[in-house]
């Protein structure tokens, strides 16, 4: 164990060398401070020091946290421009990159299996947080495709791909904590409050994960010849265990109907007041039934 966490020190003191490195190149190119720049490479600072002292007394967590939260800084300036940009026809590679980035910490875990389970190392918070990113961007960047008709009759089939691997990052993200089982001897003063947790909803980001779920699958079916794409799986639990063996091939329509259908009783029940809007939700689900091959 000891040496798997000084591997994962030297590693992560590696990738922070890159990172800032990385993030110098932007400062130069954006001609401005940006604060979230400013904030990961004060992260990436505090990382550089504390791998310069003892290896064999550094928290691999401590150091992961600090390398992860300058990554989300990083990445989220960048995510920022190209937004900003409507995605140019040029961005693929980088939102390729972008994924990369923020893949990176749990890839470091994994490859040193330092805890059966690695959100021990990360966290449920910021594995949450990973996953949301890059299912997020990818949603973002999906829904700038669809509305280029021409690269849409080209590329179908690389979108499907884009779609899969955001739906499969959402879902990541709404499995990673178990709902709160409320027959546990938990009280609750907020009956709402009390449901959205046995629901596993712990924060509007998480009905955000939802209704982007829910609509990617709509994409996928409308402009995909084949709703059921082969070799690629994706644990369908809308909430659950974080490490559940369950899977399948992803199915659009039966993953987006089960994922919106519970984000509209969600929305239209312990979330009545907050007045969520179900209307989308609804007219996806009513193309769902009313699809056919």
């Amino acid at each position: 164990m000891a040496a798997a966490g000084s591997s994962v020190v030297r590693r992560v003191e590696e990738l922070g060398d890159l990172a800032q490195a990385h993030i110098q190149q932007l400062s130069e190119a954006a001609g401005e401070d940006d604060h979230f720049l400013i904030r990961a490479s004060a992260a990436l600072e505090k990382l550089k020091l504390l791998c310069g002292e003892d290896k064999e007394c550094s928290n691999p967590s401590n150091l992961l946290e600090l390398y992860t939260q300058a990554i989300l800084d990083m990445t989220y300036f960048e995510e920022n421009k190209l937004v900003d940009e409507d995605f140019p026809e040029d961005s693929s590679q980088k939102v390729k990159e972008l994924i990369r980035f923020l893949s990176e910490p749990e890839i470091l875990v994994k490859e040193n299996n330092m805890h059966p389970k690695h959100c021990d190392l990360l966290g449920d918070e910021l594995l949450e947080c990973l996953s949301w990113r890059r299912g997020a961007l990818l949603y973002m960047y999906c829904h700038s495709l669809t509305k280029r008709r021409e690269w849409l009759t080209r590329k179908s089939i690389l979108l499907k791909k884009y779609l899969i691997d955001g739906i499969s990052y959402l879902i990541q993200m709404l499995n990673f904590r178990c709902p709160i089982q409320l027959n546990e001897g938990i009280s609750f003063q907020d009956v709402d409050t009390a449901k959205l947790l046995s629901e596993g909803i712990f924060s509007d980001i998480h009905l955000l994960a939802m209704m982007y779920s829910g609509e990617m699958c709509y994409w996928g079916l409308k402009h995909c010849a084949d709703p059921q794409p082969e070799n690629h799986e994706v644990d369908t639990g809308v909430s659950g265990a974080s490490y559940a063996t369950y899977k399948e091939p992803l199915d659009f329509r039966e993953v987006g109907e089960k994922i919106l259908k519970k984000y509209v009783s969600v929305c239209e029940g312990p979330l009545k007041e907050q007045e969520w809007n179900t209307s989308n939700a609804k007219q996806i689900l009513n193309f769902f039934q009313h699809y056919t091959n």
